[in-house]
């Protein structure tokens, strides 16, 4: 079981970073063959989940601070920004959204969006994803 929670958060952590990866696989293997309580499935896939889109607001203001001048050119990155700009921080509720995820994040470290404001956005959307998905498992 151990492995397994590993397997899961590793896959959640990379599913949200700037790497690809998917963990709604994983996430459903393991609450088929009943690896571990749903609880706990939903909270590792979450942290795991959550730390990879904090990894990337990490990024992005890393980036900002490095090369304040140079602004962040890639075209999914400018529309981030632009997103952001107009919805403000509760748009980090769709972080966990492939392809434009990732850039929401970075975008928001790039801003300079507060961390503690990012993960309780983050945190609220990714978990709120995995849940929707462990109460279909539950149905099967």
């Amino acid at each position: 079981m151990e492995l397994g929670l590993w397997s899961l958060f590793v896959s959640s952590f990379l599913a949200s970073s700037l790497l690809p990866g998917g963990s709604e696989v994983v996430l459903a293997y393991a609450a088929y063959e009943n690896m571990a309580p749903h609880s706990t499935l939903w909270g590792v896939a979450t942290l795991g989940n959550t730390l990879g889109g904090i990894s990337s607001w990490l990024i992005g203001w890393w980036l900002s601070q490095r090369f304040p001048g140079r602004g962040l050119l890639r075209p999914e990155h400018q529309t981030a920004l632009k997103r952001i700009r107009h919805y403000g921080p509760p748009l980090l509720l769709f972080s966990w959204l492939p392809i434009i995820g990732d850039p929401l994040c970075l975008a928001a470290g790039w801003m300079g969006i507060r961390l503690p404001t990012s993960v309780f956005y983050i945190a609220l959307g990714k978990g709120l994803r995995y849940a929707i998905l462990l109460s279909g498992v539950s149905l099967l």
